[in-house]
């Protein structure tokens, strides 16, 4: 880039000898992506059979949605009428609302979703990303803003290997002036987002009323904040594996089908730092998702009282969990309160397979034939689900004493937020207990058809 009021460069992100046969670009319809579709098209032109994609997602949540999806159809077949190797693949997408996670995060998660299941369904394998160099300093600003570790300060990458597919941002170290210039040039013409003025999300609330004042003070705040940017990437892959292999040290093996989960004793050793980037690592391991920095600095603070004092806890905002010394992911699943239950209890009548609804407590009973542990499907025709009464005993296997429920609970390490899930009765007869699974006097013989069951609770 010679000047800030130069073309980009194009969007070429092959060599001839690794010239892709099939390229994807995130199209919105926007200024952005236009310019990045149309660049990654006229570079493609140049070599015969190659194709470009343009991956364009229907999110419904704006009444120009339908708009802009046949404005994306117009410009690509337009641009193959004059030439260029152009293709348009979109998708309808849903996105689920009310789940505790902002808007913003629940479309980008949707989006993203959506533009790998089209690029790996269409055979392209590098997918590109129209972010630019101001994306980058807000994204950095808001990182920091958010309290983020450095993962989150290090803001988006020029290239990534996830979900299969090779993600590159071409223009990431190119203002958006550039780009500006490159569809003034070519005269494109491109959508504008009605939701870009809307100050409820956060990153319009800073482009619009804090971006302007910023620059004014601060000229060159833009390239300055993509650059700190570029200098902890630059650092990240170190920092990666030193966490990688302290959290490697802190690992503990948890119960069947359960994350593994974190030594909550020697990790309350560790100076405070250590904690937090260790928390932070692990919780992305076993989540998949980034935890907030106000969570990292509660339970860095905490935990360790906890530990000390030998007590449980659960934190169903995060999924997590402390119980025998130990941090436990136990998923983001909903909760019901004991006053809630019902107190009679909920006939089943199971016939066949499958997953069967128990909404009283926010979950299924998955039902599914196995080769030997099971119980007689007749057993379940007449089922029953009941909360726990007090009183109940459980036979955990053949010749063993039945025990109270609290007894075989704590012999399996069952803790307490995993002891709410319904009891399975045939008649007065304890079929299965969530945690602890089928009662050994309820299992079928060896060779006759018999069906297995697993409590599921409900994702919040």
């Amino acid at each position: 880039m010679s000047s800030d009021t130069a073309e980009p460069e194009g969007a070429v992100m092959w060599t001839d000898a690794s010239r892709p046969s099939c390229v994807a670009v995130a199209y919105s319809g926007g200024r952005d992506s236009t310019a990045l579709l149309h660049a990654t098209a006229c570079a493609a032109r140049e070599h015969t059979g190659m194709v470009v994609l343009a991956l364009h997602v229907h999110h419904g949540l704006s009444a120009q949605a339908d708009a802009w999806l046949a404005h994306a159809e117009q410009v690509c077949a337009r641009w193959a009428e004059q030439g260029l190797p152009v293709r348009l693949v979109s998708r309808r997408v849903q996105v689920a609302l009310g789940s505790g996670a902002s808007v913003e995060a629940q479309a980008r998660r949707a989006r993203y979703q959506a533009l790998a299941e089209m690029a790996r369904e269409a055979g392209a394998g590098l997918v590109l990303l129209a972010h630019h160099r101001r994306d980058q300093a807000e994204t950095f600003l808001l990182q920091a803003l958010r309290g983020a570790g450095l993962n989150g300060l290090a803001s988006m990458p020029a290239e990534i290997e996830r979900d299969g597919l090779r993600w590159a941002r071409p223009w990431l170290t190119h203002p958006r002036e550039a780009i500006e210039a490159y569809v003034a040039h070519h005269g494109l013409s491109w959508i504008d987002d009605d939701s870009n003025t809307h100050t409820r999300f956060a990153r319009n609330r800073l482009r619009l009323d804090v971006w302007p004042g910023l620059l004014a003070a601060f000229p060159q705040a833009e390239g300055s904040l993509a650059a700190a940017a570029r200098r902890l990437q630059d650092v990240l892959p170190g920092a990666e594996a030193w966490r990688s292999a302290l959290v490697a040290s802190l690992l503990m093996p948890g119960r069947e089908g359960e994350a593994a989960r974190l030594d909550a004793a020697q990790w309350a050793e560790l100076s405070g730092a250590q904690r937090r980037e260790s928390l932070r690592h692990w919780y992305r391991m076993v989540a998949g998702l980034s935890l907030a920095a106000s969570w990292v600095e509660r339970l860095a603070h905490e935990v360790p009282g906890l530990v000390f004092q030998q007590k449980s806890l659960q934190w169903p905002e995060i999924g997590l969990g402390l119980y025998r010394g130990a941090l436990v992911f136990l998923g983001m699943v909903k909760t019901v309160g004991a006053d809630a239950l019902p107190s009679e209890g909920v006939p089943l009548s199971i016939q066949v397979p499958g997953s069967h609804a128990l909404a009283s407590w926010a979950g299924h009973l998955l039902v599914s034939p196995v080769p030997s542990g099971g119980v007689r499907p007749s057993v379940l025709a007449a089922a029953v689900a009941r909360p726990r009464a007090g009183g109940e005993q459980f036979q955990s296997g053949p010749g063993r004493p039945a025990r109270s429920l609290k007894k075989q609970f704590q012999a399996s390490g069952v803790p307490q937020w995993g002891r709410c899930g319904p009891l399975i009765w045939s008649g007065d007869v304890l079929v299965f207990v969530p945690g602890l699974g089928v009662d050994a006097r309820c299992v079928a013989p060896a060779g006759e058809p018999q069906w297995g069951l697993e409590w599921v609770p409900a994702p919040r």
